[in-house]
């Protein structure tokens, strides 16, 4: 199954951002979401990752088979890096974390606390947790932030695998992973007409 976004309308806080959004992600593809800052990517992502409805449209998209990545790490401080994949790998049902601990260059850190890890280092090993899912579409949000160069090409080369052995990727990015393949969809056409504020009101503050 494809995952398909047909006329889909969304919202941010009671406002609508963005407007019948059409698209299809087939296995072995990769679609970078593109536009401005507070245009709606993140919200898009949060809206097909099915943490929060749509104002209409449709997504046909099977639950089961989806790993979403925000702007937090999703790591338990307390835990080693070690602990925090098997924790995670238990959840998806998935086994050995080992793939996982090399992808992301994070087997020399696999005994080491999370809350003493570099802000790089907790977000590779955040992305990591996408490699013990088992999960077919990855749904990525500014996925980079944090990474070095070093560790954005680990990341791209995640992505090519991920993609090689039939997965599918929709990512917000700025960055050019280098991932040839990868297709861009604009967002700024599918930008929702702005709602009139009352004059003086909260809205025209931020105007």
């Amino acid at each position: 199954m494809d995952l398909t976004v047909t006329d889909l309308s969304i919202a941010r806080g009671g406002i609508p951002v963005l407007g019948h959004v059409s698209l299809t992600l087939r296995s072995g593809c990769a679609l970078v979401l593109r536009g401005p800052n507070g245009i709606g990517k993140t919200t898009l992502l949060r809206t097909i990752a099915g943490l929060q409805p749509p104002l209409s449209g449709t997504i046909g998209l099977p639950s089961e088979d989806v790993a979403y990545a925000g702007h937090a790490d999703g790591i338990k401080s307390t835990l080693s890096v070690t602990e925090n994949l098997r924790f995670w790998a238990r959840i998806f049902g998935t086994g050995d974390i080992a793939p996982a601990l090399a992808a992301m260059d994070l087997a020399a850190l696999a005994e080491r606390p999370a809350h003493s890890l570099s802000a790089g280092q907790k977000r590779r090993l955040g992305l990591a947790r996408l490699l013990v899912t088992g999960r077919r579409f990855w749904l990525l949000d500014e996925p980079t932030v944090s990474l070095d160069a070093a560790s954005v090409a680990l990341f791209a080369r995640a992505v090519r695998t991920h993609l090689s052995n039939g997965g599918a990727t929709l990512m917000a990015t700025h960055i050019d992973l280098g991932i040839a393949e990868a297709e861009v969809l604009d967002l700024t056409p599918f930008r929702a007409a702005p709602s009139a504020a009352a004059p003086g009101g909260f809205d025209e503050a931020f105007a």
